[in-house]
């Protein structure tokens, strides 16, 4: 039985539960976009149920987390060691940790964020997503990396793909100082409270970012093992 739900599991490839776990986290950020929206325009009823989606999709991704860490084998022969893909894994519920984490802190209270502030906000959370989408299609490319031991023409395709992931990640950096530029402007007319968590909320939006990035990062080194 115990090897019936480990094959179950892990299928053909060792790296296949992985993918089903970016893909997991990736909608849990995609679901950033319209629960910011909602935010924004103050209809809390429909940021509230994009925060229940976000919450159900972290669920699964957490439940896909266990069985991974639970159940990876560790005696199949692999060209990188376990350990990494145990780190990537970490890493990627980093993104769906985050983005509940940003959804929690904005609908828990109310944050009703400036106007001069809310065009650059949703091009951050965009582009934030831009970039999980991209570290989930580089994931989607670790079965190929198998077959061909992380070297090759798919190696190059990675390689290319990383490199796009971070110009992508660049482009949340630069947005990130717009969004906080903007936000000090009118800091002096706002609550001093409500600034501290606005700022709290776009620090956790640009980690989206930024651990899609570390995605990215963390098969890079697996390349050059």
């Amino acid at each position: 039985m115990a090897g019936s739900f480990v094959a179950n599991i892990f299928g053909r490839s060792p790296v296949r539960p992985l993918q089903n776990h970016i893909a997991k986290a990736a909608a849990c950020a995609r679901e950033l976009v319209p629960f910011l929206q909602a935010a924004l325009a103050g209809d809390w009823e429909s940021a509230a149920a994009a925060r229940e989606r976000i919450q159900q999709l972290e669920h699964e991704a957490d439940e896909l987390k266990k069985q991974i860490r639970l159940n990876m084998p560790g005696g199949l022969w692999m060209p990188v060691p376990r350990a990494d893909l145990l780190d990537l894994l970490m890493i990627q519920d980093r993104v769906a940790n985050t983005a509940k984490d940003v959804s929690g802190l904005v609908i828990g209270r109310r944050m009703s964020f400036p106007a001069d502030v809310a065009e650059p906000l949703t091009a951050l959370v965009s582009r934030c997503v831009d970039a999980v989408n991209q570290a989930e299609r580089s994931v989607n490319e670790l079965d190929e990396l198998f077959e061909t031991g992380f070297r090759g023409a798919e190696a190059k395709l990675v390689e290319s793909m990383i490199d796009q992931l971070d110009a992508i990640e660049d482009d949340t950096d630069r947005l990130q100082i717009e969004v906080r530029a903007r936000l000090f402007a009118q800091e002096k007319s706002l609550p001093p409270v409500d600034v501290v968590f606005m700022y709290q909320a776009i620090e956790w939006i640009g980690e989206v970012g930024d651990f899609a990035q570390r995605v990215g990062s963390r098969l890079l080194r697996m390349l050059a093992r």
